[in-house]
């Protein structure tokens, strides 16, 4: 690969990473405001079975990203997104923890008691996200590789599904049972959020797979890899 197309290929990469970033900061600055995805209000274990956060609307967006990653990239770059995501956010929570203390003006459009029941509980709720979301991603990277590896690099629709159903479960639940552990949400939740979350991403990654199919070919026909190459930057 000359020069010129290894200078866009790193561009590309941080341009994924921008993504990856802001999907999963913004995941955990509005997660306090639910919405059904589907319009059926049915019963599961007491709670709503489509009732979910807006929170996790971006965040399937970061599991194609690293997938994307993984796939044209290679694992030790798909880490380095992760880490960077981990910092952003724990960076972001520290923001929002110095806003909240310091005290608005009178005038102020967003007054003290308004600021605080919208981003008081962030702090918690992104710490419980990136203890879920730290297991999550490396297992879905780790679970990724593994089938590429078995698979010599073929059957992408196999190592993307499998990853990825594997570890929004592991996802879905360990930030359910954080948030209501911590007292974020009530209990009586529990079930109806991690059923209807972790149907919601598996739905996603379904749909998400033609779109992965399409980007590895772009990225493939761009940089003349082969399958199952990887772009070392």
């Amino acid at each position: 690969m000359n020069s010129q197309k290894k200078a866009l290929a790193a561009k590309i990469y941080l341009y994924l990473a921008a993504l990856f970033i802001t999907s999963l900061v913004v995941s955990n600055l509005i997660f306090q405001k639910f919405f059904y995805w589907y319009p059926l209000e049915g019963e599961v274990f007491g709670s709503r079975l489509f009732e979910l956060s807006v929170g996790i609307l971006p965040y399937p967006l970061t599991f194609l990203i690293t997938d994307l990653i993984s796939e044209i990239y290679g694992k030790k770059a798909a880490n380095r997104v992760v880490t960077a995501g981990i910092f952003a956010s724990f960076f972001s929570m520290g923001i929002l923890l110095i806003a909240d203390f310091v005290p608005a003006m009178e005038n102020s459009p967003v007054d003290d008691a308004t600021f605080t029941k919208v981003f008081s509980l962030s702090p918690l709720a992104v710490l419980a996200s990136m203890i879920a979301y730290l297991l999550a991603q490396f297992v879905d990277i780790r679970i990724y590789h593994f089938w590429k590896k078995l698979t010599h690099g073929k059957m992408l629709w196999l190592r993307n599904n499998f990853s990825t159903f594997a570890s929004q479960f592991l996802d879905t639940f360990s930030v359910v049972f954080l948030l209501t552990l911590f007292g974020i949400l009530p209990w009586d939740l529990f079930f109806g959020l991690v059923l209807s979350g972790f149907i919601f991403k598996i739905i996603v990654a379904a749909l998400d797979t033609p779109l992965l199919y399409l980007l590895v070919w772009m990225f493939n026909r761009k940089f003349d890899l082969k399958p199952g190459e990887e772009i070392k930057l």
